[in-house]
């Protein structure tokens, strides 16, 4: 036990950022990966989907393709630089702006194809043709 009087007041607040919501916001939470936000908040009943993940490529018609992948049910845009990287969600009806956009970002082998976000094998292989059946003739 001291005697003396403390010297200073420490400040009553623990952390200096106070004002941060306690809940996250909507974009917080769409930008959540989704292993990250089904462990969170457990899985959420969706159809079917086709997700790619494609860099910025160096192709002629790599603007037609954004614009495809924006058009998408979900697109998502993360990093900078050559880290940059376009994620794109399509269901099963979107399968003619799925194969037009994959012809273009296919070509190259940092391209993924994840089926349900999960990457399965053969998903370019087998996956892709067999959602290729589903566009009328």
């Amino acid at each position: 036990m001291n005697p003396d009087p403390p010297r200073y007041r420490p400040l009553e607040r623990f952390w200096p950022y106070a004002d941060l919501p306690e809940q996250p916001t909507d974009e917080e939470l769409a930008a959540l990966d989704p292993d990250l936000h089904e462990a969170l908040f457990g899985a959420q009943p969706r159809p079917f989907s086709i997700s790619l993940v494609f860099p910025a490529l160096d192709v002629p018609d790599f603007a037609a393709a954004l614009d495809l992948a924006r058009g998408s049910a979900e697109f998502r845009e993360t990093g900078s630089g050559p880290g940059r990287r376009f994620r794109v969600r399509f269901w099963s009806s979107d399968a003619r702006r799925l194969r037009d956009l994959f012809q273009i970002v296919g070509r190259s082998d940092e391209t993924e194809v994840l089926i349900d976000d999960r990457p399965v094998p053969y998903a370019r292989e087998l996956w892709l043709p067999l959602v290729w059946f589903l566009i009328p003739r």
